[in-house]
């Protein structure tokens, strides 16, 4: 056995660190099978040599965490938990340095896992990124985030936010209204990630000018993209000839980002999905990055991860397993 103490600590840390009702302490002793003890201002975590330092350094990382400004959820103590048991060294990201951009409200949105870091600097480095995994990983939000930085730093003039309107139960001609209302349900997660991130005010000042356009997918047949951020969301939806003709609409000084989850295809039968296609077809060409998430990327509830874990099993199967 080994007691490693932590001294000189922040009392405000110290009881973030430890959770309402000690939550926080109690996940960390349950992953690494520790005791923690609070004591004078010291942090004692006393078990198995091994476990106990590799508690110490989850219990350093959460405590950068805070440090960073950041207060700790269940998302972050859970990923921090989960890499330091899987081994991973580095700093979480979110105690790393580096704003995405300040929401309308002034909240600063950073990425909160590896796999986002990583999709966050790709977008920055690269013309085209496809971002594919499962749903809850930030693939839209953080797509958002990066255009209405762009936006804001003078580095495009217009953002584009589009997704393919594909009929899931419903027919859109039974549905009242204009076309426009018709497809408005189909975009409301990207008007609510951009609502967030300027403000209602601000989303329909700029969308009056034209700097802003959300729209479905037909609508960008035919045209030039110039000077443009587009995002195309849940691309598992598009045919691989819509596909084509969205990655060939890229026109000068601009930049496009492709999101999708192609474990939730929701075509015809037999229809092949235009984002496993043409993430195929481009692969190797330079400009042109893929990010592939997991289920370890997935920042809302924590049963979302559980969720999509039991489908990856349930899928894994074979025919005979499935009907006992």
């Amino acid at each position: 056995m080994e007691d490693i103490v932590l001294e000189n600590l922040d009392p405000v840390q110290l009881a973030a660190l430890f959770g309402n009702l000690d939550e926080n302490a109690r996940r960390i002793e349950g992953r690494f099978l520790v005791k923690l003890t609070a004591r004078d201002g010291a942090l004692h975590i006393t078990g198995e040599r091994e476990q106990a330092h590799l508690a110490q350094k989850a219990v350093e990382n959460l405590l950068l965490i805070l440090k960073s400004g950041t207060p700790l959820d269940e998302q972050n103590v859970g990923y921090t938990l989960e890499m330091v048991g899987g081994g991973l060294d580095e700093a979480p990201p979110q105690a790393q340095p580096g704003v995405v951009c300040l929401t309308a409200k002034g909240k600063p949105v950073k990425a909160k896992t590896f796999g986002q870091k990583k999709y966050v600097e790709a977008i920055a480095k690269n013309s085209i990124v496809f971002g594919i995994g499962p749903a809850g990983t930030g693939k839209t939000y953080l797509a958002v985030a990066m255009a209405v930085k762009a936006f804001k730093a003078g580095d495009v003039s217009k953002i584009i936010l589009t997704r393919p309107a594909v009929e899931a139960g419903e027919k859109l001609g039974f549905l009242p209204g204009d076309l426009q209302t018709k497809v408005d349900p189909y975009l409301r997660p990207l008007y609510d990630a951009l609502f967030e991130m300027l403000g209602a005010e601000s989303f329909y000042k700029y969308q009056e000018r034209g700097s802003i356009e959300v729209a479905p997918l037909a609508y960008m047949r035919g045209r030039t993209l110039n000077d443009s951020f587009i995002i195309l969301d849940e691309a598992q939806n598009t045919t691989p000839e819509q596909m084509k003709m969205f990655l060939t609409r890229l026109g000068a000084g601009s930049k496009a980002v492709v999101t999708g989850d192609v474990t939730q295809i929701d075509l015809p039968e037999k229809k092949k999905s235009g984002l496993v296609v043409s993430a195929d077809i481009v692969k190797g060409i330079k400009g042109i990055e893929q990010i592939y998430f997991t289920e370890k990327d997935v920042v809302r509830h924590r049963l979302v991860m559980e969720i999509i874990r039991a489908y990856e099993a349930y899928y894994r199967r074979t025919p005979e397993e499935k009907e006992e």
